[in-house]
C-alpha cells in the first residue's frame, strides 16, 4: 500500500514493516503480522481508539472472527464480547474509499443473526455508524459511537425498560 489514508480518528502508531512482496501491518490482537490493505489501517486505528481512549477491553476484543452462515464460512472484522463472553459488539470495516451504505449495514445484520450482539459498529475510517439492537427487534442509531461504559449502561437501560412494559 503506498497511499495510507488520512482517517478521521485519533492518531495512532501501529507497527509497519515491509517485505519483499508488501507491507504489513502489526496486529497486536491476533499477534501476527498481517498485509497492510485500507481496510486493515481502518481496522488497526479503530481499535486503537476503542481499547485506547473508548475503554473497549483489548482482552474481549477479537479481530477476523469466523463464523457459519446459511452453511457458509464468513470472517467477522471484530467482535467485542461482553464478561460473559457473548458478543456484545459486531464491527464492520471498509476501506476509505468505500462509502458506508445500505449494502454494508445489511452484511452486518446477516452476521447479526448468528451472532445476536448488542450493538453494530460501521466505519470506513472517516464516517462511524454505531446501532444497538432492541429487545423489540429493531435497531436505534447512537449519535456517536460510545465508551464501554456507557455502552453497556444504554444496552442495561433499554432491557430494564422493556422488561417494565
Amino acid at each position: 500500500m503506498t497511499d495510507i489514508p488520512a482517517l478521521n480518528l485519533p492518531a495512532a502508531a501501529p507497527e509497519i514493516r515491509r517485505t519483499a512482496d508488501h507491507a504489513e501491518i502489526y496486529d497486536p490482537l491476533r499477534r501476527r503480522w498481517v498485509a497492510l490493505t485500507p481496510e486493515e489501517w481502518v481496522r488497526q486505528h479503530f481499535v486503537a481508539w476503542l481499547t485506547g481512549q473508548l475503554g473497549y477491553p483489548a482482552s474481549l476484543t477479537a479481530n477476523e472472527v469466523g463464523l457459519r452462515l446459511n452453511g457458509m464460512l464468513r470472517r467477522c472484522d471484530t467482535i467485542i464480547y461482553d464478561r460473559s463472553l457473548r458478543p456484545l459488539v459486531v464491527v464492520e470495516y471498509k476501506a476509505p474509499s468505500v462509502t458506508i451504505g445500505q449494502r454494508v449495514f445489511d452484511q452486518i445484520a446477516r452476521y447479526n443473526m448468528v451472532l445476536r450482539a448488542r450493538a453494530l459498529v460501521v466505519s470506513n475510517g472517516l464516517s462511524h455508524y454505531c446501532c444497538i439492537y432492541c429487545p423489540d427487534g429493531t435497531y436505534r442509531f447512537l449519535p456517536e459511537v460510545p465508551s464501554y461504559s456507557r455502552l453497556t449502561g444504554i444496552i442495561e437501560l433499554l432491557d430494564r425498560q422493556t422488561a417494565q412494559k
